[in-house]
């Protein structure tokens, strides 16, 4: 959903509607919405990925330590350069000094990694997400920008082009710079954090869904051995302990990264889909989460359940409707003096269960130039032509959507066609005005 631009003469209009066709039923023992739960962690957010609506925002916009969460921002460089065809998945990734000292280090998630060793993208991927193997991650990053830092510039530019802004971002892994023996970001020391907002994070996780869902195809898998077959063969246990067979299971949950440093404690970007409604949840610093070691999962279940229980989607116009309820425009020199306007496409929106959807508001924004100086469409207009964007609110929701918009977008299109007048239609219309104004 995009914000809108380069259109002018806003209306805003109150709209009653009277019947609306349910996409995704929920059980009918769902008799009220629930309050939304009080998370026990410093922040935590919900987001439905396809539309961008924010479910939940709990103390969301703070920034804060993101760790390994990092890593969701490097997996979309690597999968952007497989598009771009600057790398492949079966390329062999060069181990550095670095990249293999820092693989030895035991008490970070890691593969450890050998100089005289073959090492594919798609293993070492694969290590990353689903270990969260920080020199495999170091090793790519190098392989992909020529250094570490460079990869870094990359992954900068990248959130900016999300509209991130509050960010801080020093290394691919999200490992405590005081790790990295000393190879660190120009310009920042040993004490340095990679640190977002909630909201960020939840942004980052969107971008990476909606552009490589096939990263749920590794982020899913709970089990793998690294390099099997070989004498240098690793089990590596999946950390997002949601996943099926392991100790936090929960049906449907399909990724996608956890963290932990000192610095940000326990983290956690979960997704699952139910119903056909795919969700986003973010956990920063799970209250006690590095002691009891489920409790981002367990404060994740809860989000889940609220959200999947609390939620629907449900159709709010089809095709063509018109906008009945939109006064309609008036049109200079047409057959008609106006003009009805329709919805350009299907319209779909995230609302609470029992949210009464006869109480909203549209707000028209007319497309620029649109309009003469006398406030009127020119004729002659095509059926289907468009006329500008209808955003539509539901009073009661102050939560909006992660673009910064409060309300759902469509394009608003002519419902029907507008034929110019001729010539002894147009004087007709002249004498008859002119005559009422002498009387």
């Amino acid at each position: 959903m995009k914000k809108t631009t380069k259109f002018g003469l806003v209306m805003t209009i109150t709209l009653l509607v009277g019947t609306f066709l349910p996409i995704y039923s929920l059980t009918s023992s769902v008799s009220a919405a629930e309050a939304v739960p009080k998370i026990e962690a410093e922040a935590a957010f919900i987001l439905e990925p396809s539309t961008g609506k924010i479910l939940m925002n709990q103390n969301g916009d703070k920034k804060l330590g993101i760790a390994s969460m990092t890593k969701m921002i490097s997996e979309y460089l690597i999968f952007e350069a497989i598009e771009e065809g600057t790398i492949k998945w079966d390329q062999v990734v060069p181990v550095s000094d670095y990249a293999q000292q820092l693989s030895q280090n035991n008490s970070l998630s890691n593969v450890p990694m050998r100089q005289d060793e073959t090492y594919t993208f798609k293993e070492l991927y694969q290590a990353m997400a689903i270990y969260s193997a920080n020199a495999a991650t170091v090793a790519m990053a190098e392989t992909i920008a020529g250094s570490e830092s460079e990869f870094v510039d990359k992954m900068r530019e990248k959130v900016e082009s999300w509209g991130i802004k509050d960010y801080e971002l020093y290394n691919s892994t999200g490992l405590s710079n005081s790790d990295l023996m000393g190879n660190i970001y120009p310009g920042s020391n040993e004490k340095s954090e990679n640190a977002m907002s909630a909201r960020s994070i939840a942004i980052v996780a969107q971008n990476l869904l909606n552009a490589y869902p096939e990263v749920l195809e590794t982020t899913s898998i709970p089990k793998m051995t690294f390099k099997e077959g070989t004498t240098d063969a690793i089990d590596m246990d999946n950390w997002n302990w949601m996943l099926k067979g392991l100790v936090s299971e929960r049906a449907n949950v399909d990724g996608l990264k956890t963290g932990t440093t000192d610095f940000a404690g326990a983290t956690f970007t979960g997704t699952a889909e139910e119903n056909g409604m795919r969700i986003i949840t973010v956990i920063m610093n799970a209250t006690d989460g590095q002691e009891d070691l489920q409790k981002r999962f367990k404060e994740t279940d809860k989000m889940m359940d609220w959200a999947f229980s609390n939620w629907e989607k449900v159709q709010v116009y089809k095709k063509n409707d018109s906008l009945d309820n939109i006064k309609p425009l008036k049109v200079e020199k047409g057959k008609t003096n106006s003009l009805k306007v329709a919805v350009a496409s299907d319209v779909s929106m995230l609302v609470r269960v029992n949210t009464d959807l006869k109480d909203k508001d549209v707000l028209f924004t007319a497309k620029k130039n649109l309009m003469n100086d006398t406030g009127k469409v020119e004729a002659p207009v095509k059926k289907g032509a468009k006329l500008g964007i209808a955003e539509i609110l539901l009073r009661n929701d102050d939560l909006g959507y992660i673009d910064g918009t409060k309300g759902a977008e469509v394009a608003v299109i002519a419902a029907q066609k507008v034929e110019k007048a001729n010539i002894f239609v147009l004087a007709g219309r002249w004498i008859k005005v002119f005559v009422s104004d002498i009387f």
